[in-house]
């Protein structure tokens, strides 16, 4: 596989994954269990981002071949929900107060922390640019850099501080944000076939 596809399609996932950003908010649903309790559901919600990855990777675009949207209609409107929640969270600020809880594993965690709309967006684009091969490569290396992450995640938080992981937060969306318009900009000039 040739290096510059692999980091074409590893980068937008990684940015969309976003698993720096996630770190203070699992930590604040996760504050107060056992260690035991915290890396069952860290496999809780790797295991449920993979199973739905994998569902959009092999179906995505049958689905949409299904419902008659074509991939520059999922396009734009992928792109105007990353938008919109990108702009969200540069505006907001993280809310780590919530209640310890042993049950998160899937949702919120898995979906749609880990693996939301941005990275199932992000997947069914990187499939219809690149292929199968790189896509699952770059979903699984992601989903084994954000295994590490969350298993790792006090250790994180410390060295970062919780203002850096904030700003890499904020980073992120931004970056994330420049992706959705790019998304729209695309979709808009394939469909009225504009160079």
């Amino acid at each position: 596989m040739n290096i510059n596809i692999f980091l074409l399609s590893f980068i937008p996932l990684f940015v969309a994954i976003d698993i720096i950003g996630t770190v203070p908010i699992f930590l604040g649903y996760t504050h107060g269990i056992s260690g035991f309790q915290r890396k069952k559901l860290i496999f809780e919600a790797i295991l449920a981002a993979f199973i739905v990855a994998n569902l959009f990777v092999l179906s995505g675009k049958l689905i949409l071949d299904f419902m008659g949207i074509t991939i520059d209609d999922f396009r734009i409107a992928g792109g105007l929900i990353l938008l919109v929640l990108s702009i969200s969270d540069i505006l907001s600020s993280s809310d780590n107060s919530k209640k310890p809880s042993v049950d998160i594993g899937v949702v919120p965690l898995g979906i749609p922390l880990i693996m939301g709309p941005a990275a199932l967006t992000t997947i069914i684009i990187l499939v219809r640019n690149y292929g199968y091969v790189p896509t699952m490569v770059s979903m699984i290396l992601n989903l084994f850099i954000a295994w590490v992450v969350l298993v790792n995640a006090r250790w994180l938080l410390k060295i970062m501080g919780d203002g850096g992981s904030k700003a890499f937060a904020k980073i992120a969306s931004l970056f994330l944000a420049a992706i959705a318009v790019m998304m729209i900009r695309v979709g808009v000039l394939n469909i009225f076939h504009i160079k």
